[in-house]
């Protein structure tokens, strides 16, 4: 996947040093000036000592030209002064941790944010460009930047294709000349909703598919969960105003599909420990990192019962986590559904 095309050197900061943000630190070293900056000033200093971030993504060394700091202001300021470069400031927190990230960044000059994140925020329903535009107002431009991608297979600088998708296209445009490059291929597009949407739903179903997989169901019912999980992303990404093609690019069923099948899929995890008969609270305990499709099933389960929007396999699967339902039960209540036309 390498390309010709000549990428501009910047300066970029990654807010927020979990796996994914370390995975896309790592990859962008190699090409521009990154900043890491991570909230734990003690595992900041232990990382930065050791070149390795043993807590998130312990097994891949830190490139000596990545630098590794603790201190906010100088973080953004690493970007926020770059008058003379290309700059870049990514958010690469959970969707729980984007508000209270942004509420630090009220008032200070930034040249525009990008997240990672990939969820609907519990309790207001928000994407996370609403989460954006609440706390920034309309003065900084944002994107976001998905698509299916582990942070091990980043960080070991294999293949990955990402979707930036902002209403600025001068910001997509920056996106794609810092980011694309090396063995990151990046597209761009215009429907922020339809890539978020995607993004977020397709965690809730992969814990569906871990559950099936756990079950011994088959890769019969693993293909209808996947196929008939892209309709319920469709469905609600098209009730919020997202565009259909949206669903059927890498942030629609390309993320679908990696992260249903793809044994490095946290929320998959989730989903197979269900199925043995763990505790939620135990599973989550023992990841160590976040998945996002757990919250994700509760806020999407509201959010789709107050736009009157049919999502079978997302209900089934908020009743597995949060209504005490059993993993067999919500098969069974999936089966037993009236049968209909495949459009519907």
């Amino acid at each position: 996947m390498q390309n010709n095309l000549a990428s501009p050197v910047g300066r970029i900061t990654v807010l927020g040093a979990g796996a994914w943000g370390t995975a896309v630190a790592i990859a962008l070293a190699a090409r521009h000036d990154v900043l890491l900056w991570g909230r734990n000033g003690a595992a900041m200093a232990e990382m930065a000592e050791q070149r390795e971030n043993r807590g998130y993504l312990p097994g891949f060394a830190l490139p000596p030209q990545l630098r590794i700091g603790a201190d906010f202001g100088a973080a953004v300021a690493h970007v926020a002064d770059a008058l003379d470069a290309p700059a870049l400031l990514i958010a690469a927190c959970p969707v729980a941790g984007l508000r209270p990230l942004l509420e630090q960044l009220k008032g200070r000059r930034l040249p525009n944010v990008v997240w990672l994140c990939k969820g609907f925020e519990y309790g207001s329903g928000l994407l996370p460009h609403q989460v954006v535009r609440a706390v920034l107002g309309d003065a900084v431009a944002g994107a976001a930047l998905s698509g299916p991608s582990f942070a091990q297979e980043v960080a070991r600088g294999l293949p990955c294709a990402l979707t930036v998708a902002s209403e600025s296209a001068a910001l997509c445009e920056r996106v794609v000349a810092l980011v694309h490059g090396g063995n990151i291929r990046v597209y761009s597009s215009d429907d922020l909703i339809g890539v978020e949407v995607g993004g977020a739903v397709k965690n809730v179903l992969a814990i569906a598919t871990g559950a099936a997989d756990g079950l011994g169901l088959g890769l019969n019912a693993r293909a209808a969960l996947i196929t008939r999980g892209l309709a319920e992303i469709t469905r609600l990404g098209a009730a919020l105003g997202g565009q259909a093609a949206t669903f059927m690019g890498l942030t629609g069923m390309g993320d679908l599909i990696l992260t249903c099948t793809g044994d490095l899929s946290r929320n998959r995890r989730v989903g197979l420990e269900l199925a043995r008969g763990k505790k939620l609270d135990d599973i989550v305990a023992e990841l160590g990192h976040v998945a996002e499709g757990v919250p994700c099933a509760r806020a999407v389960r509201e959010l789709a019962a107050r736009l009157g929007v049919d999502m079978p396999i997302t209900n089934a699967v908020a009743g597995v986590l949060f209504d005490g339902d059993d993993p067999r039960a919500m098969v069974a209540q999936l089966l037993a559904r009236d049968p209909r036309g495949e459009s519907a």
